[in-house]
């Protein structure tokens, strides 16, 4: 278990050397099992930089895609686009290292309290359009697979691999930091004591600026100790120069607080206030009489009224958010706005980079946003990326930004390890048999795109890095029907299973309208992200769910697209049986959908959007556009259901 003591029966780091991860810690070392390997040397987080994928731009043109867009002032690159960014940030911050290494003015972090609800949200299911009732109900869903793992290699082995986990992420982000920016760590006293000795090491004691205590009210008292009503935000600098606006979050004086300035000069008003002068009867005393000024006015000073009052390290004044509070979003972990506002005002200044790689309800991204500075936003959870991207276009004026992640880069890293050198024919077979053996199937020889069999149905396995297309499924389908007529020995089947990582935009409704054309009954089902993690594959847990199914009614006049939601249809497994029975309409299941109008390539331009809030649970089915020029073009609708699932479909259409 971890505990704090003096470097002894344990080698020290390399003194003297540059990197945080290496260099000679304070004398007062924090040790965990896992700190040093059996050489004594530390053990280095790790440092493979990927490539990001931009899946998704919002409210961007395409001639601003064309141009590129610039903030303007303060913002010091003609091309930055705020980045929301969907991935483990074991590999996401290293991956952030090429680009950005130095370059972050201000990190603001709350990190996972092992309270075991950082991955858990609780989805409503909206009320039936067609109905008059108030039929709207409330599920928890519970972390997928790949949030359990990150959850249990935060906190598996208790508090050693949390000091472990938290050491490496310290490391990655002092490394992104600016020389002259500031990081806060959110905590609670459970980890507090233990997360500061960790900041002391990797940024050093004497970096360490304030110990902020945030109180609020609310919650049961137990009867055995004190009620905990506070969190602990740390402040740390990178260096001996940091950015502080204290003007920026001085707090306005009361009522109360004004009418203390009972005089008023050319200068403005001010209240007499005695001079701490030895011997002086009015010595430090406040509101002294004007009478003193008259006869010692060496004894006295007369005492400005400022904008307000200077913010402590005490902050008593930010509630916790309630239920019915306008910014909640139903995530666990969210912390109040107020809190972000403060931060961000006081430790970096217009244009400046922010980063949180636990966004979570995205508070941050979305103060960074409103206060005009840049901002990258990061997190490991599916529905925390679709909140914070919906959080966001609720902002006014808001900015143009990506939705990226690691995709391939992330799998191709994965197979690479699990299956040895990618041209290597072993590799293929070994990585194919692989993905077989978990949907259940059993490998199929002599054929180039079926690989397996399960349950009288043909599978084939998608690619590592590179999205089912249709070509895919015609060279499937293809095969299929040359192996069905071939004899006896033919496969007994009219089905094939094709199963993949990702899927090009019209899969499902061109490809299954070939397949159908064929007399084949296809599905398409997702492998998931799980399959990466060996404890999961271990413990059988994997499931491939089959893609959601969208129907979009279109019609044209002249210029003019009419786009109606027609039908929505999710994977059967994806929520409770009780909540599937509950729902009465399709629409019900979808909180979010968008429109490409001009769609080009491979990324989603997130042109036009509607979703559902907390104020108003409703959802506009249809949406008419005018196209400035005639001519053909690609349409896709992408829809995201309650759970943070997303499903694209695409139609062609031709306006004169």
């Amino acid at each position: 278990m971890g505990k704090p003591e003096k470097n002894g029966g344990q080698k020290p780091p390399t003194e003297g050397a540059s990197s945080p991860s290496l260099r000679r810690p304070a004398r007062a070392e924090l040790i965990w099992d896992g700190k040093y390997d059996a050489n004594g040397r530390r053990v280095a987080p790790l440092r493979v930089a990927l490539p990001f994928q931009t899946v998704e731009t919002v409210n961007e043109s395409v001639q601003e895609r064309q141009k590129g867009f610039q903030f303007g002032a303060g913002f010091r690159e003609e091309a930055w686009r705020n980045r929301l960014i969907w991935g483990d940030k074991k590999y996401v911050l290293p991956s952030l290292l090429p680009e950005f290494a130095g370059k972050v003015n201000l990190i603001y972090i709350d990190p996972p309290f092992d309270t075991g609800a950082d991955f858990s949200f609780t989805a409503t299911v909206p009320d039936d359009p067609e109905s008059q009732d108030d039929d709207s109900l409330t599920f928890i869903k519970e972390p997928s697979i790949i949030e359990q793992k990150a959850y249990r290699d935060t906190w598996g082995r208790g508090l050693d691999s949390f000091l472990s986990w938290f050491y490496d992420t310290a490391v990655l982000l002092h490394e992104l930091l600016h020389e002259t920016g500031s990081i806060y760590v959110h905590c609670d006293p459970r980890i507090n004591s233990s997360i500061r000795l960790i900041l002391d090491e990797v940024f050093g004691r004497e970096k360490m600026q304030n110990e902020i205590v945030w109180c609020y009210v609310g919650g049961r008292v137990p009867k055995v100790a004190y009620g905990r009503r506070h969190d602990t935000i740390l402040f740390y600098t990178k260096s001996d120069r940091w950015t502080f606006n204290f003007e920026a979050i001085m707090k306005p004086l009361n009522a109360e607080q004004e009418a203390r300035y009972k005089y008023e000069d050319e200068k403005g008003k001010y209240r007499l206030m005695g001079r701490f002068l030895k011997g002086s009867p009015v010595r430090g005393h406040r509101d002294v009489s004007p009478e003193w000024e008259k006869t010692n006015p060496e004894l006295v000073f007369r005492y400005y009224i400022k904008d307000g009052t200077f913010c402590l390290d005490y902050w008593d004044d930010i509630p916790q958010l309630n239920q019915v509070a306008a910014e909640r979003t139903g995530y666990p972990t969210q912390k109040p706005s107020e809190i972000l506002d403060r931060i961000i005002k006081a430790s970096s200044t217009e244009g400046d980079l922010v980063l949180d790689c636990f966004v979570g309800s995205g508070t941050t991204a979305t103060a960074a946003e409103e206060l005009g500075r840049r901002w990258i936003a990061c997190d490991l959870g599916r529905f925390a990326i679709h909140t914070t991207r919906k959080r966001l276009l609720s902002t006014p004026n808001i900015r143009q930004f990506v939705v990226q992640n690691l995709g391939k880069y992330e799998r191709q890293m994965w197979a690479g390890a699990e299956f040895g050198d990618n041209q290597a024919v072993e590799y293929q077979r070994a990585y194919t048999e692989f993905i077989l053996k978990l949907a259940q199937a059993t490998p199929l020889n002599g054929y180039t795109w079926l690989h397996g069999v399960k349950a009288g149905r043909m599978v084939h396995v998608g690619a590592v890095d590179a999205p089912v297309s249709v070509g895919d499924v015609t060279q499937i389908a293809a095969e299929f029907k040359r192996a069905i007529g071939t004899g006896k020995d033919a496969p007994k089947t009219n089905g094939v299973d094709v199963l993949g990582w990702d899927f090009a935009f019209e899969i499902n409704e061109v490809a299954k309208q070939q397949a159908a054309a064929a007399n084949i009954q296809m599905r398409f089902l997702r492998i998931p992200r799980d399959v990466m993690d060996k404890r999961a594959v271990e413990q059988g847990d994997i499931k491939f769910f089959e893609l959601a199914a969208l129907s979009v009614d279109v019609k044209t006049n002249k210029r003019n697209v009419f786009l109606k939601l027609k039908d929505f249809v999710i994977p059967p497994d994806d929520v409770p049986e009780e909540v599937r029975k509950a729902v009465k309409h399709w629409s019900q299941w979808i909180d979010y959908w968008a429109v490409d109008w001009d769609n080009r390539s491979d990324t989603f331009h997130n042109e036009w959007q509607a979703y559902r809030t907390r104020k108003d649970t409703s959802l506009q089915l249809e949406i008419t556009h005018t196209y400035a020029d005639p001519g053909d073009y690609t349409i896709v609708v992408k829809v995201i259901d309650l759970l943070g699932n997303d499903t694209t479909k695409t139609v062609k259409v031709r306006v004169a």
